[in-house]
Formats: structure tokens, C-alpha cells, sequence
């Protein structure tokens, strides 16, 4: 039974229940609450300051927090070795594969750009200890946009290398014109030279073949008519094929064209006459070689002593497969 209290009530000499009043009954239970309160702080204070325990909470959030650090760690570690394979195809890529078939490089910053615009990771950022997952984050989407380059890049060299037995066709290999050296001489050679008109030192990007205007000029391979171009000065006339593998031709200073933009050609095909049109001191034929956008030396590319009824046979046969006629009011002469 519960515990009662009993007063003498004075006017009735009675004994008489005491009733607890709600303000004593809110003062107790106050009472019992500081209390209460009191001792946790203090157990806390003497817990963690004195003893420097942790709290089972404390403890079990740590070693969570531990085990997913393990994982990113992990993951770290075989994100190296994921970027070392991918490091090692891509030295192969531009040292080996892209450069056997005259493909431009991609470049270390096409590989490794990063994604600008709006901040990525700004979610990390809110989290209190969230830098070495925002970087592995970043890494990983880094590693992410290599692999996608490089996967393009592989698709590129698979495409190209089922062409790769028309290389032979496509890479410049003749003379532009036929060189019977009664009618036709080199004048001016690859490299450096003075020029005819400054006088001074210049770096001569092609060859210059002399002859009187008019001489046929041939593709020196097979590949597409990229631009033609007339000008009053510099090329003066001039066409630019584009071979593939990374080879481009140009033919300058031309009298007649007869080829246009986007025409497909075959090696010894016809693509117009000489002339002395643009910058020059006289008739010629000026020819350039480009491998990957360098200019290099036409001679490596050409027999310039090559046997006349070889280059007339070869003229010949492409005459007769090409498919490419332009009617006279269509050749463009100068």
C-alpha cells in the first residue's frame, strides 16, 4: 500500500489525509529531474574527461568511419593500377598505332581534361571530413573519361587499319609531272634557300619543278580533292589532296585545274597544267608534302629518275579507270 501522510486537523481534533499540493508535487519532480541531469553530466564529464573513454555510440560511428576509409583506400589502390594500363596504351596509342597510320595525336590534355562548369562534387563538400572521397570521386570520373577517349581512339585506328592495304595507293609515291628532263628540271629544292624576289634567307616548303606552262600535272596518289584555290599572290592557283594516313599534297601556281573540291582521285590521274600564276619569278610547278600538318621533303616521296614509259602506262591506266570527266567549259584556266 502506499505510503499517506495524516495531519491533526484543529478544529476537529481528527486525524485527517494530508493532500500534496500540485506546486510542492511540480517542485519534487523538478527536483528529481536536475538531479537526474546532474548526475549524467557528471558521469559524461568523468566518462569521457577523466577517463577519456568514448561512448558506445562514439565507438561504433569510429570504426564505420574507419572501415569505409579502408575501402576508399582500396580503391585508390586499384585505381593506380587501372591508370598505369591506361597510361602504358596510351604511349602505345600515340607512339605506335596513331603514328603508323599518319593519325594526328590526341594530346596529354585531350586525355586527361577534366570536367569544367558547375561544381561536380559540391555534395562532398558539405560532408565534414570529405576531401580524400571528393578527390577519389574526381579521380574516378578522370579515369572514367581516359578510358572513353582511349576506347574512341582504338575505334578510329580499327576503322582506319581495314583500309590500311590502300596505304600503298594513297601515300604520294611519283613525280607530279612527267620529269623528261628535256623539258622539265628541279629548280628549287626542299629547305632553306634565298628567295628569288627578298633575296634574303627562307625555308622553301617544297619543290619546284620548271617548265614552260601548260605541262599535265598528276596526283601523286590516291586520295580526295580538299580545296582549290585562286589567288593573285602567295599559291597563286592551287589544288590540295588530302591522301589519308596523314598525308596531304599541294600543287601551285597551276595555269589550269580541272578537278573540285571533294572529287575522289587515283594516283596519275590528271588534276590540271602547269602555269606562273601567284608570287613567282617564273613558270613552274611548286609541290608540297605533308605528313601529320609538317612539311617534309618531296624527294623522300618521289623517283625522280623514274622510267618515262612506266609513268606514260601509269598515267594511262588511271586515265582509264577514273570515272572523272570534266567537260572543257568546266576546266579552269589562267
Amino acid at each position: 500500500m502506499s505510503k499517506r501522510k495524516y495531519r491533526v486537523n484543529p478544529q476537529t481534533l481528527l486525524y485527517e489525509i494530508e493532500r500534496e499540493s500540485g506546486s510542492s508535487r511540480a517542485r519534487r519532480i523538478l527536483l528529481f529531474f536536475l538531479a537526474s541531469l546532474a548526475l549524467a553530466v557528471a558521469y559524461f564529464f568523468i566518462y569521457v574527461g577523466v577517463l577519456h573513454l568514448e561512448l558506445p555510440k562514439t565507438t561504433l560511428l569510429r570504426k564505420t568511419n574507419d572501415s569505409y576509409r579502408a575501402m576508399v583506400a582500396n580503391i585508390n589502390r586499384e585505381m593506380d593500377q587501372c591508370e598505369a594500363v591506361l597510361n602504358g596504351l596510351a604511349l602505345r596509342d600515340e607512339g605506335v598505332y596513331r603514328n603508323i597510320f599518319g593519325m594526328t595525336s590526341i594530346g596529354f590534355e585531350a586525355r586527361n581534361a577534366g570536367f569544367g562548369g558547375v561544381n561536380r562534387y559540391s555534395h562532398l563538400d558539405e560532408l565534414e571530413d570529405g576531401a580524400q572521397l571528393r578527390n577519389s570521386v574526381a579521380r574516378l570520373d578522370r579515369l572514367m573519361k581516359k578510358a572513353y577517349v582511349q576506347s574512341n581512339s582504338f575505334d578510329d585506328i580499327s576503322s582506319l587499319s581495314k583500309r590500311a592495304g590502300d596505304m600503298a595507293a594513297c601515300i604520294p609515291a611519283i613525280a607530279p609531272m612527267l620529269t623528261d628532263h628535256n623539258t622539265v628540271h628541279t629548280s628549287s629544292p626542299f629547305g632553306y634557300r634565298s628567295d628569288p624576289i627578298t633575296g634574303f634567307s627562307k625555308f622553301h616548303s617544297g619543290c619546284d619543278f620548271a617548265c614552260q606552262p601548260g605541262n599535265p600535272i598528276y596526283a601523286t596518289g590516291d586520295g580526295v580533292v580538299e580545296s582549290v584555290k585562286f589567288e593573285l599572290f602567295g599559291y597563286g592557283n592551287s589544288v590540295v589532296i588530302d591522301h589519308g594516313f596523314g598525308y596531304r599534297t599541294r600543287y601551285a601556281h597551276m595555269k589550269t585545274i580541272y578537278v573540285v573540291e571533294g572529287m575522289k582521285l587515283r594516283r596519275g590521274e590528271c588534276i590540271g597544267e602547269s602555269g606562273n600564276t601567284g608570287r613567282v619569278t617564273g613558270p613552274h610547278l611548286h609541290y608540297e608534302v605533308y605528313y601529320r600538318n609538317n612539311a617534309v621533303n618531296p624527294a623522300n616521296y618521289m623517283d625522280i629518275d623514274m622510267d618515262m614509259g612506266e609513268y606514260k602506262d601509269l598515267v594511262e591506266t588511271a586515265a582509264r579507270l577514273s570515272s572523272n570527266v570534266l567537260k572543257p567549259h568546266q576546266r579552269m584556266k589562267f
